[in-house]
């Protein structure tokens, strides 16, 4: 027989080994997770649920809601026109692709919304209903107060990037809670799979509806600065959830940590409880892993901030002047030789040329003195020619003249 004791300490240990599996050693700055029961309150999981976080595309949520609103009290109708914007044109994808003037129906703008989580849709709904996408999210936020989400700011209806647009796991509940229970006449758009639209079929992003028995809506959502986030809503055997996840590094991975919060949530419920890594953890750490690598779900397709673009350029600038600078190193190594070599060979060439010089002045210093006597007889020789050549001619001359003279007077008598 094992103890019981013994018994107790091993199971404790296959719990821990389980759940350090399943819950990865990371940062929790992203990672939020609840599991409600909508009908009785219960809470049957969750993690950072009242830490701030960036709701993302989760925040057309709140969009969708005030439609709905003004659908039930008649400002608008399912089958009216709206016109795009050159401002809801622009806005980045994922989108359906308006251009300034084109007309949107407001059910088209809510399966829009649902499915392919259209940000240029979502600002026609914000200037047809609040005159401008600011004003629009200040009906918003006004909303969330209404309804409970205290912690909840909205600054666009898309959830586009803004650091100022934050949310909690709790508030985006308080939101998918509300949207059934005040509208059940609209909540079924949530549980869309197809959109057709301008000869072309966008399938929702909510996988779960694909592969998770008794999902029925309702969003998802994606930034670079929240993860893969996602509100889902299942009911089975008469019991019906609500679980949200934020923080995902894919679509994949969150949706998997989705399913597994609400099996286990559904399994307690039913009185088939059994204990989870994940639920007999405390660890508030992400289950995700480290990195968040982008994929092909609500991206924020927006360009990298410049920062980033112009540290990717000038590593880029900085390898090319390295290569630059090694071969302008070598080139003015090898011209500094040939120019070494070159005066080297001139400096050999001056040498030379000088002790030949010094040689020849030290001959002539070490001549002997007769010699040197010698020659300078012969140049003054040379020099004292001519006088006694001119002294000598003179005497001729005065004889030619003394000879004429002479003449001159013979011929005169």
């Amino acid at each position: 027989m094992i103890p019981a004791s013994v018994t107790t300490r091993l199971a404790a240990l296959l719990l821990l080994l389980a759940s350090s599996a399943v819950l990865a050693p990371v940062a929790q700055a992203r990672y939020s997770a609840l599991v409600v029961d909508p009908n009785s309150g219960a809470v049957l999981f969750e993690r950072n649920a009242n830490e701030y976080r960036h709701p993302a595309s989760l925040t057309k949520m709140m969009t969708l809601y005030l439609v709905f609103d003004a659908l039930a009290r008649g400002r608008l109708g399912l089958g009216q026109w709206l016109v795009a914007s050159e401002y809801a044109a622009s806005r980045p994808p994922t989108k359906l692709g308006l251009r300034p003037g084109d007309p949107l129906s407001v059910e088209q703008g809510i399966y829009a919304l649902v499915t392919l989580s259209a940000n240029d849709a979502a600002t026609v709904f914000a200037e047809s209903l609040g005159g401008s996408e600011y004003g629009f999210a200040q009906q918003m936020t006004q909303k969330a107060r209404m309804l409970g989400m205290t912690q909840t700011v909205f600054r666009n209806a898309s959830g586009l990037p803004d650091p100022e647009q934050i949310t909690t796991a709790w508030d985006m509940y308080r939101l998918a809670y509300a949207l059934r229970r005040d509208f059940p006449q609209f909540y079924r758009y949530f549980a869309a799979t197809d959109f057709y639209f301008h000869n072309r079929v966008y399938r929702n992003h909510n996988h779960l509806l694909y592969n998770y028995e008794g999902t029925d809506g309702i969003k998802t959502g994606y930034i670079r600065e929240s993860g893969f986030n996602l509100v889902a809503s299942a009911s089975r055997s008469g019991h019906r959830l609500i679980g949200v996840v934020f923080g995902g590094n894919s679509p994949g991975a969150r949706d998997a940590h989705m399913r597994t919060i609400l099996d286990q949530g559904f399994a307690k419920l039913e009185g088939r409880w059994s204990v989870s890594p994940v639920f007999a953890s405390e660890s508030t750490e992400s289950p995700f892993g480290y990195s968040a690598p982008r994929e092909a779900e609500e991206v924020d397709s927006s360009p990298p901030p410049r920062a980033i673009r112009r540290t990717f350029s000038t590593s880029a600038r900085t390898a090319h002047i390295g290569r630059a600078s090694t071969t302008r190193s070598v080139k003015h190594t090898r011209s500094t030789r040939t120019a070494q070599h070159g005066r080297a060979g001139r400096s050999t060439q001056s040498v030379a040329k000088a002790k030949s010089t010094t040689k020849a002045r030290t001959a002539q210093r070490t001549q002997p003195a007769s010699a040197g006597k010698s020659n300078r007889s012969v140049a003054k020789a040379k020099v004292a020619a001519p006088a006694k050549s001119a002294t000598a001619a003179k005497p001729v001359k005065q004889a030619k003249l003394e000879a004429q003279s002479k003449s001159t007077k013979r011929s005169n008598r």
